[in-house]
């Protein structure tokens, strides 16, 4: 028997504004059916990719998350892919670039939810 990833969920204390960051990052949008206040606030992505479900906790985060999401950049380089989110309101958590080209940056989203930046496909291919 096998099962299908249907969404990543992410607890959150603003679903809707945490979504509306994570789908400027993506590029993916929310669904039709979320407004503004919901408690449960899905950013849907293209097939077969598992969507990003939001859903408020009353509760602060308070430690390191034991799973992160790693992204590859498909437009941009790494480092301005890392501009672009910095911009759009993520902070820079880990700097593990190396002086050669290689490693990767570890942000925080607005909610300090941490997740990584790799070398995009272009640097990877280069």
């Amino acid at each position: 028997m096998t099962m299908i990833l249907r969404h990543l969920t992410v607890d959150s204390s603003e679903p809707y504004e945490l979504a509306r960051f994570w789908s400027e990052v993506t590029g993916w949008p929310l669904s039709d059916e979320d407004v503004p206040g919901d408690d449960e606030v899905l950013v849907e992505a293209p097939s077969p990719v598992p969507g990003l479900l939001f859903i408020r906790v009353p509760e602060a985060k308070s430690a390191k998350n034991r799973l992160h999401i790693d992204w590859v950049p498909d437009e941009r380089t790494r480092d301005e892919e890392v501009d672009r989110l910095t911009a759009l309101g993520a902070k820079l958590f880990e700097d593990h670039r190396t002086r050669e080209g290689m490693g990767w940056v570890t942000m925080q989203d607005p909610e300090g939810n941490e997740f990584c930046i790799e070398r995009s496909t272009i640097e990877r291919n280069a």
